[in-house]
This record gives C-alpha cells, structure tokens and sequence, in this order.
C-alpha cells in the first residue's frame, strides 16, 4: 500500500467520523417521510386552527382551569421528586449489581411504560384501594384512603412516570467511563466521595433530563389517574382530566387548556434534544 494511498484512507477517516447529512432525500424515503411527519403536525396545527385565541386568558382563568393547573403542578412536581428518590437508587442496583433476576425486575420496572395506562391505575386500586393488598392493612392501621385523594394523583404520576426516570439514568450509568471512579478509588477516596464527587457529576445531565421527563409525564397523566383516583375537581381533577371533562360541555375550554400541555410538552422536548441526539 502506498504512502499516498494510506493517507487518503486516513483522510476519509477523519472525514467520515462525523456523519453529515444530505441536503436532499430521494423520493421513496421524502414520500413516506412526509406522510409520517404529517400525522404528527396535522393534529397540533388543528388545535392551533381551532383555538379560541381573543378568549384564551378568560379560559385560562376559570375555576375549573385554575384548579386543574394547581392540581396537576402540584401532583407533578411531587411525583418527579419521588420519582428522582426512587428512581436513581433502583438504576443504580440495575447497573451495578449482578443478582438472580435481573431482568425480570428490570421489566417490572418498566412495565408501566407499555402497560396500558387504564389497567395501571385498576392494579394500583387492587393494591393501594381501601380494600387492596396493602391498602386494606394501611387503612385499618392509620386511616389512611389513596384512592380518590390528592396523594393518589401523585402515586399514580410516580407509578407511570418513574420508568423514564430509571431507564435515563441506567443509560447514563451504562455509559459512564468508569476509569475516573478507579482513578478517585486508587487515590484513596471512600465509596461516598466518589459518588458524590465523581459519579453523581457525570451523570447529572442525564439525571435533569429524567426529572424533566418524569415531570411531563406525570402532568400529562390520565388513564391510571382516572382509575385509581378518580375526577373530583379541586382533589383529584388534573389537566388531561378537565380536558376530558370540558370537552363535553365547554369545548373552549377543553382547547385552552390542551394548548397549555401542547406548549409545555414541546418545550421539555426540544430542550431535552441535546440528550438523545447531537447535531452535527
């Protein structure tokens, strides 16, 4: 192989290590493509068409939507700061430790995920209920009734919510050079020192997507919510439940409030490209 030859091999190398994209796609992959992105712009930019845009503030600031936003803020917000409790502690035993099972609980853990929301929250009843597998015994020691409470909202946002948080974290902990934690480990630093020195740093910007993650989905939550803690308003009515709900009676209403969950679930997903995607 020639000098020449094995410097323009190097230089293809270096020139294609980063992908760069076409400037134009051909027809079979355009066509398709077109249709697909369609079937996700077609429905906002009718919510868009249809939105009553003069009446939005009034909307916005009726009874029902201002306690479905208080609501959903609070009960969200909760689940994600659970979730960030529970969630980092379970992908880190997923990660690091070997144990019979594994995966078995790694699915478990994720279940909720692929679980249809509805059978979520009817589990979380036969469980939690009053007359549940632990709901009974915790009533009859404490009085103390999830279902169709506030405190409901909030641990079925944690049960369908708290998979991103672990799944985002394990990815992140898989991904971590680990040659920095043995460096701390051989400069005689402790267990805690490195995690909290070390690893927890690393891995921060994946933990703040999986809050940002869980958080959305907590607020967007319907199904198991509606099952397990029913649509009181004022208790247990989140956004997506007064939408469901004002959609019969006050279809404005039921616009408004789904612009609202429109607006801030886009922003959490382009803010968070960065994490799953680099440009080039």
């Amino acid at each position: 192989m020639t000098e020449d030859h094995q410097d323009s091999i190097g230089t293809s190398r270096r020139s294609g290590s980063r992908f760069r994209p076409a400037r134009r796609p051909p027809a079979f992959i355009a066509v398709p493509a077109a249709i697909g992105l369609a079937l996700f712009a077609l429905p906002v930019l009718g919510l868009l068409g249809r939105a009553p845009w003069s009446r939005l503030a009034t909307l916005l600031g009726s009874d029902m939507a201002l306690e479905a936003l208080r609501l959903s803020a609070i009960s969200s917000v909760s689940a994600a700061i659970i979730s960030l409790f529970l969630g980092v502690p379970v992908a880190w035993i997923l990660c690091r430790y070997e144990f019979p099972g594994r995966s078995l609980v790694r699915g478990l853990v994720l279940l909720p995920m692929v679980l249809p929301p509805v059978v979520g929250g009817a589990a979380l009843l036969f469980a939690l209920g009053r007359r549940g597998l632990v709901g009974s015994p915790l009533y009859e020691a404490t009085g103390i009734v999830l279902p169709f409470s506030t405190g409901g909202v909030i641990l079925a946002g944690v049960f369908v919510a708290m998979p991103l948080m672990v799944l985002t974290v394990e990815g992140a902990l898989r991904g971590l050079d680990h040659r920095f934690e043995r460096a701390a480990e051989t400069l005689g630093a402790g267990r805690w020192t490195v995690l909290r020195r070390v690893t927890i740093p690393m891995i921060a910007p994946s933990v703040v997507a999986g809050i940002a993650l869980t958080w959305a989905r907590a607020l967007g939550e319907f199904g198991a919510t509606l099952t397990f803690a029913g649509n009181l308003q004022g208790r247990t009515q989140t956004l997506p439940l007064a939408v469901f709900v004002a959609l019969e009676s006050d279809r404005d209403t039921a616009l408004a409030l789904s612009l609202v969950m429109v607006v801030v679930s886009l922003a959490v997903i382009v803010a968070l490209r960065d994490h799953w995607w680099r440009n080039g």
